[in-house]
């Protein structure tokens, strides 16, 4: 581990196979163990989950959650990971404004505080529109990833197609994606970059590609484990090929 990688940040959107990429590198256990700390509709049950201390109109410092997260992301390297979806980061960097107000406006200097000298992975994905169908169909079934150890059962209902509905999910992804390339323009951060339909094709491959970009090496012998199962099948097929009849391709 070189001695700038002491954290890095999976900036993504929804349905780019951050899931995947998150297990993938937990698994290497030299990178970090990212999960949506900081999402924060989620920041409650992590607080409660980490014993952190209330005040008794049951707040918490902030600063304590930060510390918390640190050490449920950190692997014994030292190195620290958390997945951040687009929305996420502006409240994210809010906060820690106010955990150091000497800082506050300084986005990459606040994280770099709060982190230690922090990375960037940004992971995106190329067809949209296969996007917005993944996520659509994952907002109605409320089916949202699969792993060997974790499965859902039958959705109480089969889901709707809505061209509509998808076009609309479609503007949001490219806002998205736009606003995280304005953010990493503003504070001058070359992200390493990660596209999910190299990610589907070869996991463990850009797995190792995600660590090289931060100085890591994996250990000798050490196996990297995939293990998400992939969602998409011939109805997400279907769905794309409707839409672009209906819509026009992207």
């Amino acid at each position: 581990m070189t001695p700038s990688t002491a954290a890095y940040l999976i900036c993504a959107t929804p349905r780019t196979g951050s899931s995947l990429l998150c297990g993938l590198l937990e698994s290497t256990g030299i990178g970090g163990r990212p999960e949506s700390y900081f999402r924060q509709p989620d920041e409650q049950s992590w607080a409660d989950q980490w014993k952190i201390f209330r005040s008794s109109d049951g707040s918490f410092a902030y600063a304590d959650f930060v510390r918390a997260a640190i050490a449920a992301g950190r692997t014994e390297n030292g190195v620290f990971a958390a997945r951040i979806m687009g929305g996420t980061l502006e409240k994210l960097i809010d906060k820690l404004g106010n955990v150091y107000p000497d800082l506050a406006g300084a986005d990459r200097d606040l994280l770099h505080r709060a982190f230690g000298p922090t990375h960037f992975v940004y992971l995106r994905r190329e067809d949209v529109v296969a996007q917005a169908v993944s996520w659509f169909r994952a907002e109605q079934t409320d089916v949202w990833y699969e792993t060997d150890q974790f499965q859902h059962g039958q959705p109480e209902q089969d889901p709707d197609f809505d061209p509509d509905k998808i076009d609309e999910l479609i503007q949001v992804i490219d806002e998205h994606n736009a606003a995280w390339e304005r953010w990493f323009a503003s504070v001058g951060v070359s992200p390493h970059l990660v596209r999910y339909e190299d990610l589907a094709a070869d996991p463990v491959a850009v797995t190792l590609g995600v660590l090289d970009s931060l100085g890591l090496q994996l250990p000798p012998g050490h196996e990297i484990r995939v293990r998400h199962r992939r969602l998409a099948d011939d109805l997400n097929t279907q769905w794309i090929a409707r839409y672009r009849d209906t819509m026009g391709d992207r």
